[in-house]
């Protein structure tokens, strides 16, 4: 996720005189959509594909885990990152109203990209017998709840995102497993299911919104420390000492497997699967354990990013610049390149076009390469995409006048 601001679908930052990048925030983007490249050239090269579970211990290897962990931070800083930039957009607006109106039909966009031009992306089939609803659809949700809270005190708009937030794992006993309305209302809420309707369609409830609309509105809440007129070294400090307590408060309620966590770890045969146990929390939803153990270090990093800007910076800080323009070439490019790649093993080109019934058939999970050559294909697809976004973003910055720029 417009007239002065721009909100796209991670929303660029904004300041009083114009619109003003704020490099700490990009950075922290950039990273994570880059590390968001490698679970989805995983996905799509790894060996078993789409059918591999590299969080299940007793199939997974430290390698494979890890490389799986460590992008479990990218959906909540994308989350948690749009709040904070609904709010400084917010800023720049004349009304609440206004500020409602514009969340609303961004987050109405967002939806309409997830299901039409992102899931394309994901399963090249025209006939979208298979929906996968993602981190694009629970932005755009969340947005549209964020245009109806923004009427609040921002007090009671901090408590509901601390009640969706420490509260939704109360509701983890509440399961359905049917195709009714209602079902499917409980599905988007809170509960991952991977339904198969009666006419072989399939729609895969990934992101259940609850739990990232208080993410959301948490962000918005943070937002506020970025104000012109907010003292950095007091943002630094509430940004640093935020981001301990939430890191402590994951160790502690992990450790002890108190509340907020469906998966109990437990000593495994070895140290490190000891470890994975201790680290592999839920993601759909994702639970309190798990938005603590993200959000935490990322507010540590945005702690003490603000003064980081140099060669190494600046390259990732572009990819944070056009986030949602990098998301949606990154995977068609990505899913082009799979289908290459099975054209080169002798494969049938449509192999990779994922509808309902190729999903449900388990035949990609025969493909994949190792992971070394995965690390190498996702380095490639980084490199080649850099230009092509620095490009982008250079055309932004020449075409401020365009306003349908602010959609990509």
């Amino acid at each position: 996720m417009p007239k002065l601001i721009k909100i796209q679908l991670f929303m660029p930052i904004t300041g009083k005189d114009g619109i003003k990048r704020i490099q700490s925030i990009d950075l922290l983007r950039g990273i994570v959509i880059i590390l968001m490249v490698l679970d989805h050239v995983r996905m799509y090269f790894g060996e078993g594909t789409w059918y591999t579970d590299p969080t299940i211990l007793a199939t997974t290897t430290p390698p494979l885990f890890f490389t799986r962990w460590i992008t479990h931070f990218c959906a909540p800083v994308f989350v948690f990152l749009a709040g904070i930039s609904a709010f400084l957009s917010g800023t720049k607006k004349s009304s609440t109203k206004e500020i409602s109106r514009f969340l609303f039909t961004r987050g109405l966009w967002l939806v309409f990209v997830e299901l039409v031009i992102v899931n394309f992306a994901w399963t090249f089939d025209i006939t979208y017998s298979f929906h996968i609803l993602q981190v694009i659809w629970a932005i755009g949700i969340s947005m549209i709840a964020l245009s109806a809270l923004v009427f609040l005190p921002q007090q009671i708009i901090l408590g509901i995102g601390l009640v969706l937030v420490f509260g939704h794992n109360l509701l983890d006993n509440i399961s359905v497993n049917g195709n009714t309305f209602k079902d499917m209302v409980w599905y988007v809420l809170h509960q991952h299911q991977f339904l198969i309707l009666d006419s072989g369609n399939v729609i895969n409830f990934v992101y259940s919104v609850l739990p990232w609309i208080g993410l959301m509105a948490l962000g918005y809440m943070f937002g506020t420390l970025y104000k012109s007129d907010f003292e950095p070294a007091k943002r630094r400090q509430i940004l640093l000492w935020t981001g301990l307590i939430a890191t402590v408060s994951f160790l502690i309620l992990r450790w002890f497997n108190l509340y907020g966590e469906p998966k109990i770890w437990s000593e495994q045969s070895t140290t490190i699967y000891s470890v994975l146990s201790f680290l592999n929390t839920t993601k759909y939803p994702p639970s309190l354990h798990f938005l603590l153990m993200t959000i935490g270090p990322a507010l540590i990093f945005l702690s003490f990013a603000e003064k980081i800007q140099n060669r190494i910076s600046q390259p990732i800080t572009t990819f944070g610049k056009v986030p949602f323009f990098f998301y949606v070439i990154h995977i068609y490019f990505i899913h082009v390149l799979a289908t290459i790649f099975l054209v080169y093993q002798g494969q049938a080109w449509n192999a990779y076009v994922i509808s309902a019934e190729e999903i449900l058939s388990g035949r990609l999970g025969r493909f994949g390469v190792s992971l070394d050559a995965v690390y190498v294909i996702w380095i490639m697809v980084v490199v080649v995409l850099y230009p092509l976004c620095g490009s982008y973003q250079a055309y932004k910055e020449r075409h401020p006048e365009k306003r349908w720029l602010s959609y990509l």
